[in-house]
Parts: C-alpha cells; sequence; structure tokens
C-alpha cells in the first residue's frame, strides 16, 4: 500500500474570514514562499499596524514625514535587491510582499515613495556609471534620498516617444528646457531619471538624464489630485537648467529603449498594490455585510449581495495568482524586456478588478460610502484611488493595444 501524504498544518497570518488575505496567509501551501519571506511578512505587518495606520488620516493632510523611510529599513522592512549590494535572498516576492503590506493602509499613498524608487532607480544601476550609481544608489537604497521619474509631459502621457523637453549640449553641459506633469513624488525627490530629447523626433531622439533637484531653473510644484495623497504628485519645470554631461545614463537617444526595459517593473509595482486594494475593497464589504441589516436580515443573507461578494473574490484570487506567476518569472531571471505583454496584460486584469471591487463595495455599503467618515470610509478612499492604478504606467487602452502588436510581430517571425 503506499502511503499517504503528510498534509502540514494550515499556518495561519492576520485575517482570517475567508479571502481576506492571500491564500499563502490562510494556509493553503504555497510553492512560492519560504520561512525567510514569512518572517519579512511579519516585519512588514508589524510596521504597518503601529508605525502607519495610526497616522494616515493625519498625513493626508500633512504629507508623510521622509525619515519614515529610514525608520523602516531600522525595522528590517525595505530591504536591499542584492543588485544594489543587500538581502542575498531578495526576489520578487519579498518586493510583492512589501508592496501588498503597505497597500493595507487603504489609500493615501503613504511610503508611496518606495514604489517610485524602484521604478527610478533600475537604469541607474543597469546603464549608469560608476560616479552616478555612487551618488545615487546607497543613500536611496537606505531611504536616506530618493529619485523619481521624470517621463510625462502635458502632451506626452502614454505617448513618451513624443516628449518635448529638450537637452541642447553647450560645452560640458545639456541645458535643458520643457516641463514634466504627474510625476509621482517630486517633492520628495533629491533626483530625477528625466527624459529629454537630445535627438531628432521619435523614440530615437531620447536620451535619460540624472538630474539633481537642486540645479538652478528648476520649480517644482505639488498637483491637487482625485485621490487621498500623503504623497506628492507634481508639475515640474526645467528653465534652461545646465545639467553636467557626465550626468548622461548610458548611452545618448538611447533612453526610449531604457525606458521599455523599465516600464514592465513599473506594471508589475502597480499591479502588486491594485491587488491589494481590490481585496481591501471585499474584506471591508465582507465584514460590513455580515453585520449590516436591511429589510429584517443580514446583507450577507441576500443573493444578489453574495454574488457580488464571490464575483470580487473571484477576480482578486485569479489576479493574485497573476501577480505571483509574474513574479516567479522575475524571480527565475526571465529578463524585464521578455515580459511586456504578461506585464501589460496583468496591469490591466489589476486595474479593471480593483475598479469592479470598488463599485461593487461601494453598491454594498451604499450611502456610507460616499462619505469621509465612519464605516464606508476606506472604501470612499479607495473608490478614488482606482484611476491612479489605472492610468499611470498605461493606460488599459494604450497596454491592451501593445499586447496583440506584440503577439502580432512575434507571429511574424514563426
Amino acid at each position: 500500500m503506499s502511503s499517504q501524504p503528510v498534509v502540514p498544518k494550515r499556518e495561519w497570518f492576520g485575517e482570517k474570514l475567508p479571502g481576506c488575505e492571500p491564500g499563502w496567509y490562510q494556509g493553503l501551501p504555497s510553492p512560492y514562499y519560504h520561512e525567510g519571506h514569512k518572517v519579512y511578512r511579519a516585519k512588514c505587518r508589524k510596521f504597518v499596524e503601529e508605525e502607519i495606520k495610526p497616522n494616515v488620516d493625519t498625513w493626508i493632510k500633512t504629507g508623510y514625514p521622509k525619515d519614515l523611510h529610514v525608520k523602516a529599513r531600522k525595522a528590517g522592512v525595505l530591504l536591499r535587491s542584492k543588485a544594489l549590494g543587500g538581502h542575498d535572498d531578495f526576489d520578487a516576492f519579498y518586493e510583492m510582499i512589501t508592496i501588498d503590506e503597505l497597500a493595507r493602509v487603504g489609500g493615501g499613498s503613504v511610503l508611496g515613495q518606495v514604489g517610485i524608487n524602484s521604478m527610478a532607480l533600475p537604469p541607474i544601476v543597469a546603464y549608469g556609471t560608476d560616479m552616478q550609481k555612487k551618488l545615487v544608489v546607497d543613500d536611496v537604497a537606505e531611504g536616506r534620498k530618493h529619485i523619481c521619474l521624470a517621463i510625462s509631459e502635458p502632451g506626452a502621457g502614454s505617448d513618451v516617444a513624443n516628449i518635448q523637453a529638450k537637452a541642447v549640449k553647450e560645452g560640458d553641459y545639456y541645458v535643458v528646457s520643457g516641463f514634466k506633469k504627474w510625476i509621482t513624488g517630486g517633492n520628495f525627490g533629491d533626483y530625477f531619471t528625466t527624459a529629454v530629447r537630445t535627438g531628432g523626433k521619435g523614440m530615437s531622439g531620447i536620451s535619460l538624464l540624472l538630474i539633481d533637484r537642486n540645479l538652478p531653473g528648476i520649480t517644482i510644484r505639488k498637483m491637487e489630485t482625485q485621490f487621498d495623497n500623503s504623497h506628492s504628485t507634481t508639475f515640474i519645470t526645467f528653465d534652461k537648467v545646465k545639467v553636467p554631461k557626465d550626468m548622461l545614463i548610458g548611452r545618448e537617444n538611447q533612453g526610449f529603449r531604457y525606458l521599455m526595459y523599465n516600464f514592465n517593473h513599473e506594471r508589475f509595482v502597480i499591479a502588486a498594490s491594485a491587488a491589494r486594494s481590490a481585496r481591501m475593497c471585499y474584506e471591508e464589504a465582507f465584514k460590513y455585510s455580515m453585520e449590516r441589516k436591511t429589510f429584517g436580515k443580514r446583507l450577507i443573507d441576500h443573493q444578489l449581495v453574495r454574488f457580488k461578494l464571490a464575483e470580487m473574490l473571484r477576480m482578486i484570487e485569479s489576479l493574485q495568482d497573476q501577480c505571483e506567476k509574474v513574479a516567479y518569472a522575475i524571480q527565475q531571471g526571465v529578463k524585464d524586456h521578455e515580459l511586456g505583454m504578461q506585464c501589460a496584460l496583468l496591469k490591466v486584469n489589476a486595474s479593471k478588478t480593483f475598479e469592479y471591487c470598488a463599485r461593487e463595495a461601494s453598491q454594498i455599503f451604499g450611502g456610507s460610502s460616499i462619505v469621509k467618515e465612519g464605516k464606508g470610509k476606506i472604501v470612499e478612499r479607495l473608490y478614488r484611488e482606482v484611476r491612479c492604478q489605472a492610468i499611470p504606467g498605461g493606460s488599459e487602452e494604450i497596454l491592451l493595444d501593445f499586447t496583440m502588436r506584440q503577439a502580432a510581430a512575434q507571429a511574424a517571425k514563426l
């Protein structure tokens, strides 16, 4: 007789209500996560519960303090990857845990610079000079300084190849003039990984410059947003800013290619955050439906409400699996530029799932979801976050078109 497999005891972490945490939190076996991930998850949860959640309402009004990054590092929360001279064991799942746990705050963008640093630093690590790396990598990784992506412009959002900000060579400098709009973290950034036009029209004329925010001619102002924002979304003006030529990242007129490699990681980060935000909508709605009564019975006892919750959970679990599939590909060494289709579809699925869950949670909460107080407060806040996840990193329409253009191009080579 064959022996029966030993079923390990289920280990629970966090919320025990079904679906309110990812499956591996609720005792389901997973091939992706090991003991190191579990220990790190507990550190993240503790930091969010003790240091962030009690302050989020205040920080939405005032902005969260920059030294929160240093505090998080000291608490063992923001790990450095091996590529940044840190944790040998660091992989995409550690990053996913960080993003997921921070998103449990339920909106407000506290520690939002963590994601931005992870998007703006890779071009320096991959293509920058030793001098550039020495200037920014260690300080950013330790939370002492910050770096932002400065790509989008008033006339060029998803259409990156159409950027107009110019960098003209004059002696030992590039003189930069132009505007950058919707730059997340602009008030935090000490440096900007900046897309500029150094050549002709289109993608072949774009370069990347590492620009110090303190150079003369730079003006940064905060833009008010639809969503609650303890971080910052900004408009940046470059007025004849003299940037040393040794701040060119990689080769001149190769910047578009560097950005395309980098966008896939950005989309993974956004998707992981949206996945937890969608789950937060489900969690809040599920808990509310268990206690709120209408027409003599609990909301959960109405078949239509159960259907709404089930449909939310179906989409969330599918999205979670898709996030983990992409994280596994990254962990196994698949290059960012080879994950274009997968990351594009992941981000679209993430924003659509989040949008659906925010809407349905609002329907379940009713009037409580349209006021910024009371039991529906988190759902109200998350509802206003949806477009913040759907538009940055490439809109749904752009990404779906990109996916099929890539598929057609690959098919033509077969």
